[in-house]
Parts: structure tokens; sequence; C-alpha cells
């Protein structure tokens, strides 16, 4: 297991950076060049062990593809129906994404798959994915009476349906679009609230027939997919760039610009908690690439209030409490959030390890069944801290690290790399530091 060792330096974050590309939207760019019919380019794509796994899974089940360079991958698709029996499981690492998008694809097939992981993995609810598709025809065992991981799906022969998703998961959703690309008859998908829509830009972009109303989804079976242009463009993860706008903030004297990031509504809910927090945020050069909106994002450091998160907002940033948390132990007054019990069931339970940890940090927070209360402002201190297995709360911690007072050590920084593997060395050159 490894550790980082962070001391805060005093120094400001400066400079025009990059982060690595979205990881939603890679795995879902190399899952559709796989069923398009030609081959698919794909620009910046996030070379990470959750997207690696789903490369891997795909090759098992017949894709071809072509490695140009570490961010640069060509799939050479032969459609819909040219996937093949894998002769292996389907190893998902501890991939949530890999996993239930998958599903979606292989209960379309006409055979046999297994899909498993780590145990962190096997602990994941699969059942939300599971019911959907058995409705639709598929045959899916699971453990825990078809609750949990590993997967074992006989596809083929789907109908259409009209469903109602109980959460709003943009995992799940985007499993049964895929499963409804195989079925005989259209497919009605209703959410409780918006969650990302990287699926369905991307498929209306490949020519699938998609209406969208309000929360309301109907789409039509495809007899193929055509990429626009062969090629996907991939913006940077406005995920792995929120650890930096935080950051910014709460690092005196700091102004950075992070480039190119996806600005994608359904992605950028943590950019309306922070206006009402006061946060000086600039969106600069706003763009579209490849159906997604892009921008650069500039930010100053400066003292912050509390707020609520609460209701539809919450999936718009439900891969962002982490780094809000840290946000909130600086910010005057007590910040709340409602309504997130989501975050129970990521790659950790991502309230109660928060809590724990940045409690470890002499942060005042208090655990709640949906979400936490954390009042601020309170001086954080240096702490022997364990990330969960969960790359996103390593990478909180690690800003916490930054404002805290003496040196934090962080267990587990390995899992950093299912998302943002360079994350150590782009941070040292926004301190002006040399990266070892």
């Amino acid at each position: 297991m490894s550790e980082s060792h962070i001391s805060p330096t005093g120094k400001p974050l400066r400079g025009a950076m990059r982060v690595p590309a979205d990881k939603s939207i890679s795995h879902r760019a190399v899952i559709l060049g796989a069923l398009a019919h030609g081959s698919t380019r794909i620009e910046n794509f996030l070379p990470s062990a959750t997207t690696h796994a789903t490369l891997d899974c795909l090759r098992l089940l017949g894709a071809e593809m072509q490695v140009v360079d570490p961010g640069t991958l060509v799939v050479h698709g032969h459609g819909l129906r040219s996937l093949r029996e894998p002769n292996d499981v389907l190893w998902c690492a501890g991939s949530g994404t890999t996993m239930r998008l998958l599903s979606g694809v292989c209960a379309g097939q006409d055979f046999l798959s297994v899909l498993d992981g780590t145990p962190a993995l096997k602990r994941r609810p699969m059942a939300r994915v599971a019911e959907p598709l058995r409705a639709m025809g598929a045959t899916i065992l699971a453990r825990d009476n078809g609750k949990l991981p590993p997967l074992a799906i006989r596809g083929g022969k789907l109908r259409g349906m009209d469903y109602a998703l109980p959460v709003a998961s943009a995992q799940v959703k985007s499993a049964i679009l895929l499963a409804a690309l195989f079925a005989d008859s259209p497919t009605i998908l209703r959410e409780p609230s918006p969650s990302r829509d990287h699926t369905e830009r991307m498929l209306k972009a490949c020519g699938t027939e998609l209406r969208i109303a309000d929360c309301q989804l109907e789409i039509h079976p495809a007899s193929h997919l055509a990429i626009p242009d062969s090629q996907f463009g991939i913006p940077s993860d406005f995920s792995s760039a929120a650890f930096f706008l935080v950051a910014a903030l709460l690092m005196p004297q700091s102004e950075i610009c992070v480039q190119d990031v996806g600005t994608n509504p359904t992605r950028t809910g943590l950019l309306a908690a922070l206006a009402r927090m006061g946060a000086r945020v600039q969106i600069q050069n706003a763009r579209e690439e490849s159906g997604e909106p892009i921008a650069d994002l500039v930010v100053r450091s400066g003292e912050l209030e509390s707020t609520q998160v609460s209701g539809d907002e919450v999936p718009r940033m439900i891969d962002e409490f982490p780094i809000l948390a840290v946000a909130a132990t600086q910010a005057r007054g007590e910040t709340i959030v409602r309504d997130a019990q989501e975050l129970r069931v990521k790659e950790s339970d991502r309230i109660g390890t928060l809590a724990q940890e940045i409690r470890k940090m002499g942060a005042q927070i208090e655990e709640r069944a949906d979400g936490f209360a954390i009042a601020g402002p309170t001086p954080l201190r240096g702490a022997r801290l364990h990330a969960h297995n969960d790359h996103r709360l390593a990478m909180s911690l690690a800003v916490a690290a930054l404002i805290a007072r003496g040196e934090t050590v962080i267990e587990g920084w390995e899992c950093v790399a299912d998302s943002f593997p360079n994350f150590q060395d782009t941070l040292q050159r926004a301190l002006g530091q040399r990266p070892e």
C-alpha cells in the first residue's frame, strides 16, 4: 500500500493547467466505438485503471483496438451485433462504470457473459441495473439474491419497456439505453431528476433515434451506429478539475486557469454551490466539441460562506461532495448536504469515510444518513489518513493537507490511478515546484 506525504508550502497555486480527460466520457467513447461500423479515433482518452478495465473487457468481447499513444486510441468496430462470447470472465477491476455499462451491452448479446471485479466492486449494488435488464428479457444471476457481483448474463431477444428509475443514476440509465439499442421496440425511461447525459448526447450524435423531454427519454432500437466524423474528442474531466478549483480558492493569493474542461450542465453543480459560497470562478472561451460544452475555468482565492445542497442539485455534483466538504471546513457558517444517500454506495461509503478522515484533521462534521453538516471556518491539522480505496476521497484529503498545519500522510494513495494518475505532478507544477 503506497503513501502520500503532503506538507503545506505556503505557496499559492498559479498559472494555466490541464487535468486528465473525462473518465465518464472515455468509458462511453470506447464502448460506442466498439459497437459502431468502421474505425473510430478517440483523442484525449483517459489512460487509467478503470478505463483500462473497460478496454480489456471489450477486447475479450472481440473488439479490435489500436493504441496510438497513451491518450489516443483507434477502435475498429464491426457493428452492434459483432461481439462474441468471451472465453474468460470480464474483469471489471474496481470500476462500477465498466460493470454497469457493459451489463447493458451484454444484455443485448445472444451469449453468456460473466462480469466480476475486486472485493470493493463486489460490495456495490447491482440490482438497480439487473432488475430493469431482467424486465427487458435478459437472464441475470448474481450473489445475495441477485443484488451483488459477480453477474452472469445470458442476453438476447430483449423487448422495449416503460421504466421509472427509482434513483437518478447515469450509470443505470446508460446501461438501459445501451440495452435498448438491441430491443424489439422503443424503450421509455423516466428519471426522478436529471443525471449526467453523456450517453444521450453521444447516442444522438451517432444517429440513434432518441427523444428527450424534461426527465423522460424515449429511445428506439438501432440497426447501426455512425460515429460523427469517425472520431471522439474527449474534454478534460470536471471532477478532476474540481480539486484544483477548491485548492486555489482556499490558498491565499492563488489564481489558476484550468483549460479545456467539460462544462456539461449535468456535471457542474459544484460551480453553482461554490458561487453561492462567494467563490470567484470565471468561465472563459466557452465552446462545444464532439457534442459536449467545454470552457476554461479561472479561479481566484477568496473567503467563503456556507451553503446548502439538496434535491435535484445532488446528481449534478455527486462526485464532488468530498472536495465540497473540504471547502466547507473553511467557509463561515454551517454547510449542510441533504438527499445525498447515493454517496453511501460509491467507491467507498463517501459519507462515512469522509467524516471519519477529515474529523482526524479537526474538522467539525456531523454525519447524517443522507449527507452531512460542517461548521466552519476550522483550522485543520496534519494527520495520518486512509483513502479507503476511493480516488476522489484521496485527492480531497490531499487538498485539505495543503491548508493544514503540519504533515499529512495518506495511506492507500495508489487508488488515485483510477482517474488522475499524475495528480501529484500536476499539483507540484501548480505550486511552482519541480515534480520528482
